[in-house]
């Protein structure tokens, strides 16, 4: 059974989630009915690496929930499927060292949530590499995260 939240719970039941918490990950806000959310990536003592920027196990942090979490709230929202949603990969490329904060900006298309319902109908499973990119206060690229996410429709029959 899916948790049906708003997107301000949502918000605060992430930036009060431990391992988001205390890496500092932020979450600005969910907006457009779950199909954007907003990240700042605070640098702070917690995650500073010796070199003096983020570490980079946050960053990956960062970018590991949220289309999971998207894609929940918006491929079955009337509790008829039992879907298991998950990050199945994480490559992340360090562009330029995260000596300030970081922001990024996800956002999920009406067509790319159709694709996803399309394919779970079709076949009950979808898979799909999203990319992600963080930026720095001067808005330059520190980093670029490769996402795979995962979605297996538990209820699926295949039709003979």
């Amino acid at each position: 059974m899916q948790m049906v939240v708003s997107q301000n719970t949502l918000k605060w039941l992430m930036r009060l989630y431990p391992p988001l918490f205390f890496q500092r990950i932020w979450v600005i806000g969910f907006y457009d009915d779950f199909k954007q959310v907003n990240v700042k990536v605070n640098k702070s003592l917690l995650n500073k690496n010796p070199n003096g920027s983020i570490f980079g196990g946050t960053i990956m942090t960062a970018a590991d929930p949220f289309y999971p979490v998207m894609f929940s709230h918006l491929l079955d929202r009337k509790g008829e499927k039992k879907l298991r949603i998950w990050s199945k990969s994480v490559r992340v490329d360090f562009l330029k060292p995260a000596l300030t904060n970081l922001f990024f900006q996800i956002t999920l298309t009406d067509d790319e949530v159709n694709e996803a319902l399309e394919i779970l109908t079709a076949i009950g499973k979808f898979e799909k590499v999203y990319h992600i990119e963080m930026y720095n206060k001067k808005n330059e690229v520190c980093a670029a995260v490769a996402i795979e996410v995962y979605v297996r429709d538990l209820t699926y029959q295949p039709v003979f």
